[in-house]
């Protein structure tokens, strides 16, 4: 289990820890885990000494079976180079990378590592999510420019007449009562994965700081095994809306963007 952190609200990294201890204890009281390994993986201007202190804390009873790793003076590397950190050192047979803005539903670990071990063909699970605003869907179909286009910069009356389109790429179409297996891209807010395979492919990508690190390892991974949405696996996440962040988090995305497309294939719309 890996968490990046830079610049990180303190509550909101609370919340997740806690989330995460709750759900990683009813996964071992079900003889799904033994113990664990969390990664804090700290890109860098945080208060190192508070920041431990409070995820120990924040483990709870849960810290007589996890080992806290922390990892930093490397600067701020990134979300997926920050994650590659934890995937290299790991030798645990599941790896979770995880967002510190988002709380774990209580069952989630448990609902998602069931699956993992009946489904050997199967290398990341990606969960139901919710926000402040409501549903967030985390799985893509592949993308185009005119899609990311719409979603990133245009008004709501422009996206509109592309509803059905957008609604596609964000595949609002799947069952909400059912695994579905083949899911093309999952977001990197909440990926469980088998650590075995993430380490096969060498993890994400270095060639993206920030922005598209999670669908370029989806494709990677999906050419050799499936990735399955568990809609009973949940999760509340924070975050999302790139182009809400200001200017610069629209020239990462609009950079790395670029940089998925010449990699795995432009698609205008």
């Amino acid at each position: 289990m890996s968490l990046v952190v830079f610049r990180q609200a303190f509550d909101e990294l609370e919340a997740t820890v806690v989330s995460l201890a709750t759900a990683a204890t009813r996964a071992r009281a079900a003889g799904l885990l033994e113990r664990s390994a969390l990664w804090l993986i700290d890109n860098g201007e945080n208060d190192a000494g508070s920041l431990d202190r409070l995820v120990r804390d924040a483990l709870g009873p849960a810290g007589a079976w996890f080992t806290l790793e922390t990892v930093r003076g490397q600067g701020n590397v990134g979300y997926g180079r920050g994650h590659n950190l934890a995937i290299a050192r790991s030798t645990a047979d599941w790896h979770l990378v995880l967002n510190p803005d988002v709380v774990i539903d209580a069952d989630a670990m448990v609902a998602g590592l069931r699956y993992l071990e009946t489904h050997p063909e199967v290398a990341l699970v990606t969960p139901r999510a919710d926000g402040a605003g409501g549903r967030q869907y985390l799985c893509k179909r592949y993308p185009s420019a005119l899609v990311l286009g719409l979603r990133g910069f245009a008004p709501a009356w422009l996206r509109q007449p592309f509803r059905a389109t957008l609604d596609r790429y964000e595949m609002r179409d799947l069952p909400d009562d059912a695994p579905t297996e083949g899911i093309p891209i999952a977001s990197g807010a909440f990926m469980l994965c088998r650590r075995s395979a993430l380490q096969e492919v060498g993890g994400f990508s270095p060639n993206y700081f920030l922005y598209f690190e999670d669908f370029d390892l989806s494709l990677r991974l999906g050419r050799r095994w499936r990735i399955a949405y568990l809609p009973g696996m949940r999760i509340r996440h924070a975050g999302g809306d790139a182009a809400g962040k200001g200017w610069a988090h629209r020239r990462m995305f609009i950079r790395s963007g670029l940089t998925f497309f010449r990699q795995h294939g432009w698609r205008l719309w």
